[in-house]
């Protein structure tokens, strides 16, 4: 028995499956997990010192690649000074100012600890803003773990939400509307049905929580035409897309606008942190200088504010990163799909600059439904071969894959040959 399989048994008695979040499971692909001591640049290395070419950058944020030096060196200095004040700080002002210079559509901003903070918090300010109950998000498309945000759609589309977990009360969901991911038609329903009442359509500009789906041709145009007939809000979760797909973020890749938008760990450089911003007339209304709470001690970490500052200034100063990042990915997702092409596999990859996903399904994936085309035996399989060849993947058929700027052609082509070697 090897250390992670050692470590895997002790965390099972002390933590419920073993894992403090269920993405890293490995469960769904028959397996259990590694246990990561280390990493660097593209590279994790295991506590049995296995090292992998990583395709995860912890969910998102690691755009330059793990262990930055410019990053840790900005992250020591800050925890030299103490680790959290729970008081104001410069840092956060400097923060504040330079998410507002980037992301045309945020006028103020109020950072949190985490992505499901700054979404639940955004739904809030939604609601108050507008004096109405009901929201929109769309199947497939993750918003965090708060209550009204946990629902699966119904048969129909005009089914309001069902809690999709235990212990979320029905009252909690009751004003959560599922619609369909690229089909405006079941948006246009809700509102023609209750459009008076709708604060707010939620939805990730790229869906990144059931593989990666881009939006279609004028999806997202279409859903700010329609919150802008109804006096509703728009908010864009870019929790995964904000700046990923360029120093703009997805609103800036599509040139769509929002009024609100929330972020995740990626503006912490990976470390706990997340935030929410828009219009001065909307985040005014926010406590202490409104009537909408919400609070957090550890809300601008000084720790959290250091990685993301220098990992933003890093990717603002050099916009030709993000250039090199896209062609790179665009090449190797390319790639792949000739690889399982040139095998008579017709299994289909998706991607948005530099996330992306295979999909083991001949259906073109558009939304949720035709995404659980998959199968997910034959990815789980695929997955097991990669790990133990040194890749790194997401064990499950529905997540995405991250790169960054670590990852050289290199890196890029030994992992295109293993996947040669599987479909053979």
């Amino acid at each position: 028995m090897n250390q992670s399989e050692t470590l895997f048994q002790e965390a099972v008695t002390v933590m419920p499956g073993g894992v403090n979040s269920p993405v890293r499971a490995f469960g769904s692909v028959g397996t259990t997990p590694r246990f990561i001591k280390s990493a660097k640049g593209a590279c994790l290395y295991d506590e049995d010192g296995n090292q992998y070419m990583d395709y995860i950058g912890s969910w998102g944020p690691m755009i330059l690649g793990h262990a930055n030096e410019a990053v840790i060196d900005s992250v020591t200095e800050a925890c030299r000074r103490g680790l959290s004040f729970g008081a104001a700080t410069a840092i956060e002002v400097e923060m504040a100012k330079l998410v507002c210079q980037l992301i045309p559509s945020i006028e103020m901003v109020r950072m949190v600890n985490s992505g499901t903070e700054a979404v639940m918090s955004a739904i809030r300010l939604a609601r108050g803003y507008t004096g109405r109950n009901k929201i929109i998000k769309f199947t497939g498309c993750y918003h965090g773990h708060s209550d009204s945000l946990l629902v699966k759609a119904g048969s129909g589309v005009m089914t309001s939400g069902v809690p999709d977990s235990l212990g979320v009360p029905a009252g909690c969901t009751q004003d959560t509307l599922s619609a369909d991911y690229n089909n405006l038609d079941t948006v246009t329903e809700h509102f023609k049905r209750c459009g008076e009442e709708i604060a707010a359509v939620i939805v990730e500009p790229v869906a990144a929580n059931m593989g990666v789906v881009p939006p279609k041709p004028g999806f997202l145009e279409g859903l700010k035409d329609i919150c802008r007939e109804y006096g509703s809000l728009l908010i864009f979760d870019e929790v995964i897309t904000g700046f990923r797909l360029g120093i703009d973020g997805a609103q800036g890749y599509f040139g769509v606008t929002p009024d609100l938008t929330t972020f995740g760990k990626i503006i912490g450089g990976g470390m706990p942190v997340g935030a929410y911003g828009g219009k001065r007339e909307i985040m005014e209304l926010v406590s202490p200088v409104g009537g909408v709470y919400q609070a957090g001690t550890l809300s601008g970490n000084p720790v959290a504010m250091a990685a993301g500052i220098t990992q933003l200034t890093i990717l603002k100063e050099h916009p030709e990163y993000y250039t090199e990042l896209n062609q790179r990915a665009d090449q190797f997702y390319r790639s792949m799909q000739e690889i399982f092409e040139k095998a008579g596999h017709s299994w289909q990859v998706n991607h948005v600059g530099s996330l992306g996903c295979l999909y083991f399904t001949e259906q073109e994936v558009t939304d949720y439904e035709s995404a659980k085309t998959s199968d997910t035996e034959a990815f789980a399989r695929y997955c097991n071969y990669m790990m133990e060849h040194g890749v790194y993947l997401a064990p499950s058929q529905f997540e995405a894959m991250f790169l960054s700027l670590a990852h050289t052609e290199e890196l890029l082509n030994d992992t295109l040959k293993i996947m040669e070697q599987y479909v053979r």
